[in-house]
């Protein structure tokens, strides 16, 4: 039998060599997150809600990273609930909410949301309420006003999402939630999907009278399987879980330990140094934005150019050729990016967000998305321009065939 030690070093050996610029989907673990996910296999195994030592440390480390992931966004630690991920998280907030009002009724969102948020409100508008997906303009930015134009007093929940996961447009939650807390008292709930904004963007729950917000861990260098959702003190909203209690009695299972502290370690690596981090990740995004447009001019850059678009995200349109097959070419060189949202990547349609720009069927189709991460380099981002150049020159090429 050959020796597993052969295949491994090889992995290895590609790991080493490749440029991952897909960090929207997930990201390579933080050595420090590794090293406190290990430490919790191996050692502090316990399960959090037994009562001898081993379950009290667990359930000190589990405190510990609720601070943590707290205070990435100036919440209480009892206002953080751990669940499985980002996708959990938002179908918590807004399914959570359906059930709490017991009643049909009306919620706003916008056009260029998550597919674990789009397809969830789908489902409730089979079941009788009434939804209202607001647009953007063609940098993806939607409009304070035209969210405040769609609330009614039947309206729930407002859900908009922080950072956009295909094009990185920021949008203006600080400005929404302010404005829905001037509705008063009977005012809807805010969610906030933060998943690709969390740790990388500043974010005050407090400051932006945020009621519901989504995170996720392997977003930022923790691993899969770990999210949480923060419920602002005095909402109450129903579980989709149920059994044993845990987390305040409102998502019931035995925590994901490792998962959670990796999260919390995984934000306390952010804590220390974000700024520096997504200072050098938006001279990045500049060279990248440079560097490609110099290769193919016709390239269209989807989002803001500079401002109003997270440093981690650059997403463009390759006029005439396939967004598939330009990653694919790009992947035989080593440089692995994405067409668009990894929770719908396999499907062969176009980009719905793409679409929501006022973009053609064409060109959603032909876009790929760079994404970044702390560990991205100056290198990576060359050597990604010299590929993408070196895979439109190959296809082209080709389609002459």
């Amino acid at each position: 039998m050959q020796s597993s030690g052969v295949s491994y070093v090889a992995r290895t050996a590609e790991s080493a060599n490749l440029v991952y610029l897909d960090n929207s989907s997930t990201t390579r673990p933080d050595p420090q997150v590794i090293r406190a996910v290990n430490t919790v296999l191996e050692h502090d195994f316990g399960n959090p809600s037994s009562l001898h030592r081993l379950g009290a440390k667990a359930e000190r480390l589990l405190d510990e990273s609720r601070e943590r992931v707290a205070g990435m966004i100036n919440a209480e630690p009892s206002e953080i609930y751990f669940t499985s991920g980002g996708t959990e998280a938002n179908n918590w907030a807004i399914a959570g909410t359906a059930a709490s009002f017991g009643k049909e009724r009306h919620m706003v969102s916008t056009t260029v949301e998550h597919p674990s948020v789009i397809s969830l409100l789908d489902h409730l508008h089979e079941e009788g309420w009434e939804i209202t997906l607001v647009g953007v303009d063609g940098e993806g930015r939607v409009d304070p006003q035209d969210i405040m134009d769609a609330v009614t007093e039947e309206t729930a929940l407002v859900s908009v999402m922080f950072v956009q996961n295909e094009i990185g447009t920021i949008q203006d939650c600080r400005e929404i939630g302010r404005r829905l807390l001037g509705l008063g008292p009977r005012r809807p709930r805010f969610h906030v999907d933060a998943v690709q904004g969390f740790a990388r963007l500043p974010i005050d729950v407090k400051d932006w009278g945020v009621d519901l917000l989504s995170m996720s861990a392997h977003k930022i260098h923790g691993i899969k399987g770990a999210g949480a959702l923060y419920i602002r003190k005095g909402v109450r909203l129903k579980p989709l879980v149920f059994g044993g209690g845990q987390e305040s009695g409102l998502r019931s299972g035995t925590e994901n330990m490792p998962g959670i502290v990796g999260f919390g370690e995984a934000c306390r690596v952010w804590s220390e140094d974000r700024e520096e981090v997504m200072s050098r990740l938006a001279s990045f995004r500049k060279r990248l934005i440079t560097g490609i447009k110099s290769a193919f001019p016709d390239a269209v850059l989807h989002g803001p150019l500079e401002e109003g678009v997270a440093p981690h995200i650059c997403h463009f349109s390759f006029p005439g050729f396939k967004g598939e097959s330009i990653l694919h070419a790009l992947e035989a060189r080593n440089v692995f990016v994405s067409t668009g949202s990894a929770c719908s990547s396999h499907k062969a349609k176009p980009s719905p967000v793409v679409m929501a720009l006022g973009r053609s069927e064409a060109e959603a189709l032909s876009s790929i998305r760079f994404s970044m991460s702390r560990n991205t380099t100056e290198e990576d981002i060359d050597r990604a321009i010299e590929a993408v150049a070196e895979s439109l020159k190959e296809l082209s090429a080709w389609r002459k065939k």
